[in-house]
């Protein structure tokens, strides 16, 4: 930055802080109407108080765990466990934060509240594209509270180089529209976890993995997180304000800061390699805490084995034991069969298949999808290894083509079976001949109506061989006319000389070859 622009920076800095009253110039520096006092502050008149709202009225949770599973199925499909331990864990949660509000409504201490509470973080592990995602979203959504996700290969520990974890709790700020007491009640998510593992044989400081680790401790614990980053500078002048302003000390809690206490995190990643540690560990002999094998019943390998983590798993993985200890709540999520695929293309709320059929319907074009084309979808999807993320990839490689020449057409409706999405190109050409094959019915039978009016009008009679109607419907296309319009526009003048003709020699019948239609004059 240059001198030039830092200045700059720095004067639209001060007439911000100036503006509001509350930044301390010193004496004899004010501006015109806006004259410092003796204590060298300026007397700008009041703001007017925010409109107040009753937090403890916008989250009356009164939901039980079955109704919040009852609404996760409608976005979900299986992934039952997952969905029964969210269910449980979050009316726990937002019962305890309800009672939190009123104790501090009713001007009671909130911290009898909450001790005998302790918060239930959540892991959720599983490969990629199962709905973890979706369900920390639609759990969100059906609470009203606000709600951020991040990627946890983003932060750094020390937030110079990639991101500050403590920027996650400034995104719910944001989310909540600067109120801090809404956003204290927030959930983050924080998905791929499992890329600040630590390395077990790494050597050095950690920047990226152990390091962020540690600064997430204090956020899932409790810590106050400032409302600006310290690293920018309008942070900078913030924390200068609250250092030298009036109120420094004493009086009522900083609403500058976000207290983390009563943020529900919830954290995920496929954990690859993990299956590794737990299985060497139960061919040792020691099980742990777990469903035995024999109760699990259609479920994939991975899932079986993933279900028998224990915190000793997570610490060798490359976890902390305190990072692992502040997760209490663990849930394991299903790889997606072809068969959970074809559930989610059917009846889940959010289903794909909805956005192709509006994509459709915008052209004007109305798309029924069979049962059986909807197997075949989910069956390719499942060959991507990519989870539901799969039906997209799938969807896109069959309709693509569909979407690009059928909108130009008189294509109306379009039935997608399973020899669509096996053979999209072959349909496609299919249905584009069949398009033509009609069009040029539809332009040969204009041809034929214009030469028996001219027949009718002017008794002469013109024969078109099958070379020059070709032309003529081709020539339609190109000039994008009408068979009636381009004969029109051929043919205008050809009674005059046609007239001339039958007077001289009595002919009352010509037949037009290329080279007629072609060069008319």
């Amino acid at each position: 930055m240059t001198p030039e622009e830092f200045q700059k920076q720095l004067q639209e800095m001060m007439k911000k802080f100036g503006s509001s009253g509350s930044f301390p110039f010193p004496p004899g520096a004010g501006t015109p109407g806006n004259t410092p006092n003796q204590a060298g502050f300026t007397n700008d008149p009041p703001q007017p108080e925010e409109e107040e709202h009753d937090l403890e009225e916008e989250l009356n949770f009164s939901l039980q765990p079955r109704d919040v599973k009852d609404h996760l199925d409608k976005f979900v499909i299986r992934q039952d466990e997952a969905k029964m331990a969210l269910s449980v864990a979050l009316c726990d949660h937002y019962n305890q934060v309800h009672k939190v509000i009123k104790a501090e409504k009713d001007g009671e201490d909130p911290d009898k509240v909450s001790k005998n509470y302790t918060k239930q973080n959540i892991l959720l592990l599983g490969p990629t594209g199962v709905g973890k995602t979706y369900l920390i979203r639609s759990l969100a959504d059906l609470i009203g509270v606000p709600f951020v996700k991040a990627d946890a290969t983003k932060f750094s520990e020390t937030g110079y180089v990639g991101a500050d974890v403590d920027d996650l709790v400034r995104d719910l700020l944001r989310q909540a529209d600067g109120d801090v007491e809404k956003a204290q009640y927030g959930i983050i998510y924080i998905d791929e976890i499992d890329k600040i593992a630590g390395a077990g044989d790494s050597s050095g400081r950690d920047v990226s993995g152990r390091g962020v680790q540690t600064n997430l401790l204090k956020l899932m614990e409790e810590t106050e997180v400032s409302a600006r980053s310290p690293n920018d500078i309008s942070g900078q002048f913030q924390m200068l304000v609250n250092l030298s302003g009036p109120g420094k000390s004493g009086g009522k809690k900083n609403r500058n800061t976000i207290n983390t206490r009563h943020i529900l995190f919830v954290v995920s990643g496929a954990f690859e390699g993990l299956m590794r540690i737990i299985s060497k560990r139960m061919s040792q002999g020691s099980i742990g805490f777990g469903a035995p094998a024999a109760e699990i019943e259609d479920t994939d390998e991975e899932y079986k084995t993933l279900r028998f983590v224990n915190t000793q798993d997570l610490i060798k993985y490359g976890f902390e034991p305190e990072f692992t200890g502040r997760l209490p709540a663990r849930v394991v999520c299903h790889q997606l069969s072809p068969t959970d695929l074809f559930q989610i293309l059917k009846y889940s709320a959010g289903s794909i298949l909805q956005q192709y059929k509006e994509s459709f319907s915008s052209y004007g074009i109305d798309a029924q999808f069979h049962d059986d084309a909807l197997k075949r979808i989910a069956e390719y999807a499942a060959e991507e290894k990519t989870g539901a993320r799969g039906l997209m990839t799938i969807c896109e490689k069959v309709f693509r083509g569909f979407k690009y020449e059928l909108p130009s057409t008189s294509i109306k409706h379009l039935e997608v079976d399973t020899h669509l999405v096996e053979n999209p190109s072959e349909k496609l050409d299919e249905l584009l001949k069949s398009v033509k094959s009609e069009m040029d019915s539809r332009q040969m039978a204009e041809i034929q109506n214009y030469f028996q009016e001219f027949s009718t009008k002017y008794g002469l009679e013109l024969k078109l061989t099958d070379e020059a109607s070709s032309f003529l419907i081709n020539q339609a296309k190109v000039q994008q006319l009408t068979a009636t319009q381009l004969c029109d526009e051929k043919f205008r003048d050809f009674q005059f000389g046609l007239q001339l003709v039958h007077k001289n020699t009595g002919k009352k019948v010509f037949e037009m070859g290329l080279g007629e239609v072609g060069n008319p004059e």
